[in-house]
């Protein structure tokens, strides 16, 4: 045997001695355990600073050429021999007295304890590591038989404190990889990876082993009067947990649930402040600010459970659909563990728990049925969010802002708060714009990343100065109808007729003139992209549209209504009678619109109280509106040449002036003839047909 020069990492373990039960674990894995056949190779030791630091310096001489193997082996054997027959050495103190604090909080048997040490150890100890892994790849088996060995404990003992159903893996502080064979001290894996460091803390309290995986909760930013909208279940919640926690019940679990941003983290604060406890957040990035998977926070919960039991606590684990979604299918044995170890302890864990989640659809109803309450919490009402926005913008924003923002039904707090946030930082001189601007900007980015629209420019209520109703080519007095609504207060009616013929308009006119506010909405609005979104997205139109007690339009309904008989996939049929469900208990006034009526489903037909035909504007009114416009615009008298003109085209809609009148912002029309002319051009775009002039009728 030749031999290598003395590595820097030999001379570095001359420098730092080993820990006397760290030599003493090294040298039965040496001897006993055979490590040796590893250590010594045809050119010498496979690691240098491993055998500086059990003993073997001499050998390292460069000066020595050849090694004995045999005489190495006799000197290793005797070194482990007068090991063997010294006093045990001892844990280093900090160590031990934290596995103590442990031992208590947990429960923890004294073989758990030595296992524990020995893995926090080789997690500390690159030379122990090292020599470990020199006994190659061991299966779970092999491992439990090597450390009844190096600590001096019976194997079956060993065998039970590391079974998955042992205190150990319970707790979260220490699992075994039991998925083959592997390097030995790849077997081990602790809690995080700050644990084996934090452990030798000189007085380390539960919270600062925990601190990259646990961290305490921010202050509530909300206030308990901020969640009026959900105001039932906010009572019951309130109720439940004020006489729940104080006696120490066990099991109690209350799932929250919601589109992001809605206030669930802030409502889990609201309620830990309201109850007086300290709220503790499982985290989802460690101290280096690396994500933490679903398996590894559910072991941190684990953790909290053990180390807080006896503590006036709150835990909260938000995205809790990294551990409950059981949907995916790459991850079928990680959600079937899961699901099985939920299934077992949400039952009865001593510290009450928190769980938010953006969506609960995946998630097995075995899991469900075992929260005491699950609460879903919807984007605020109007009124609601009016305040909630007042509250943060109120020393930025107008009133008319305020509300120009309140209108928007996807608002959440959570988006408001970020916005304000960097308006704060960027207004200044060289943006050139106010706060009130660069608010409104950060909103529309984020909501349309989100798959929202932007907050309009115009509020969904609004209507042209020129707009009358009388104006609308319609059978049915539509004023008359409006005074009866005015008294009955609800209806269901189904606008029909070509585009532009004013349904939507008149929609608009009607709710102002009930006083209500109205939620329009677009069949594109509510359709979703996977299974049962649809249904739940008309379901919140409806929800929110009796919160407000707002006229609910559904525009472009056709695509949402269509004939049954027609459809050949079982989520469109779904999707029909979950709107016809809604239709029948909403007690307000509803409107849908739509320019194919016959293609409409029959029995959804005959749930309207009326069906309202929108025609193209008649000669008459034609004339009317061509003088309101012209008035409008500050333009001349319309002539008599105009005004036959006018009357002339055959397909005229209110839409067609609309749409004139907002090119006059960029594009000057100059006279009334002028004005007729393009209407001329818009009704020829559509194939339009002009009137005989003849005997005007």
């Amino acid at each position: 045997m030749t031999r290598h020069k003395l590595s820097a990492a030999a001379s570095t373990s001359q420098e730092r001695p080993l820990p006397a039960i760290v030599k003493r674990w090294i040298l039965r894995i040496m001897v006993p355990l055979k490590g040796y056949r590893q250590l010594l190779t045809f050119h010498g030791f496979s690691d240098d600073a491993l055998a500086e630091a059990i003993g073997l310096g001499e050998w390292l001489d460069p000066a020595i050429m050849d090694l004995d193997a045999e005489k190495i082996l006799s000197e290793l054997k005797a070194l482990a021999h007068s090991e063997e027959k010294g006093k045990a050495p001892a844990l280093p103190s900090s160590l031990q007295r934290n596995i103590n604090k442990l031992a208590t909080l947990a429960g923890l048997s004294r073989t758990d304890c030595s296992i524990l040490a020995f893995a926090v150890m080789i997690e500390n100890h690159e030379l122990l590591e090292s020599a470990a892994d020199l006994l190659e790849r061991v299966s779970t088996s092999e491992l439990c038989r090597i450390l009844s060995h190096l600590l001096e404990i019976p194997e079956s003992e060993i065998r039970h404190s590391l079974q998955p159903q042992g205190l150990l893996a319970r707790s979260g502080l220490l699992t075994v990889d039991r998925s083959g064979a592997a390097p030995f001290s790849r077997k081990f894996d602790l809690l995080s990876q700050s644990f084996a460091d934090t452990i030798f803390s000189a007085d380390a309290e539960p919270v600062y082993l925990l601190r990259d995986v646990l961290v305490p909760a921010s202050p509530a930013k909300l206030q308990w009067q901020d969640y009026a909208h959900v105001v039932d279940l906010m009572s019951i919640l309130q109720s439940y947990m004020a006489n729940a926690v104080p006696r120490k019940l066990q099991g109690v679990n209350i799932l929250i649930h919601g589109l992001p941003g809605t206030g669930k983290s802030q409502l889990a604060r609201v309620l830990a402040q309201h109850l007086n406890r300290d709220l503790f957040e499982v985290a989802f990035a460690d101290e280096s600010g690396d994500p933490i998977n679903g398996d590894r926070r559910l072991r941190a919960y684990r953790a909290a459970q053990c180390f807080f039991a006896n503590r006036d606590v709150l835990l909260v684990f938000d995205e809790a659909e990294d551990v409950l979604d059981g949907s995916s299918l790459f991850s079928e044995k990680r959600t079937q563990s899961s699901k099985a170890w939920i299934n077992r302890t949400l039952e009865d864990n001593p510290v009450p728990a928190i769980w938010l989640s953006n969506a609960v659809d995946c998630v097995d109803d075995a899991v469900i049925r075992r929260f005491d309450m699950v609460i879903e919490l919807p984007i605020p009402s109007r009124n609601y969010r009016n305040r909630i926005v007042k509250t943060m913008c109120g020393e930025i924003l107008s009133e008319n802002e305020i509300a120009q923002l309140s209108l928007c039904s996807d608002l959440s707090p959570a988006i408001v708060e970020n916005a304000i946030s960097v308006a704060s930082i960027a207004c200044n001189n060289e943006t050139g714009l106010n706060s009130a601007q660069i608010i409104r900007s950060v909103l529309n980015g984020t909501l349309t990343a989100q798959g929202h629209r932007p907050i309009a420019d115009e509020p969904p209520s609004y209507l042209p100065d020129v707009y009358d109703p009388t104006l609308i080519n319609c059978e049915t007095d539509l004023l008359a109808l409006c005074r009866n609504l005015k008294i009955c207060k609800s209806a269901r009616l189904c606008l029909t007729g070509s585009p532009g013929t004013g349904k939507t308009a008149y929609a608009k006119w009607l709710a102002r003139e009930l006083d209500q506010p109205i939620i329009v909405k677009k069949a594109s609005d509510l359709l979703g992209m996977f299974v049962g979104q649809t249904e739940q997205n008309i379901a919140a139109a409806f929800s929110e549209a009796k919160k407000e007690g707002a006229v609910l339009v559904i525009d472009e309904v056709d695509s949402m209504l269509q004939d049954r008989r027609s459809v050949t996939a079982s989520w469109e049929v779904s999707m029909v009678n979950e709107l016809l469900t809604q239709l029948e208990s909403f007690d307000g006034v509803f409107i849908a619109s739509t320019n194919l009526m016959g293609h409409l489903d029959q029995a959804a037909l005959r749930r309207f109280d009326l069906k309202l035909h929108f025609d193209f504007l008649t000669p008459e009114q034609s004339e009317k509106l061509l003088e309101r416009y012209c008035h409008a615009l500050k333009l001349a008298n319309p002539t008599p040449a105009s005004l036959i003109s006018v009357r002339t085209i055959a397909n005229l809609t209110p839409g067609d002036f609309m749409t004139v009148a907002r090119r006059h912002r960029f594009l000057p029309i100059k006279s009334p003839m002028a004005f007729v002319d393009a209407l001329h051009a818009e009704s020829g775009i559509k194939g339009g047909v002009s009137r005989s002039i003849g005997f005007i009728h």
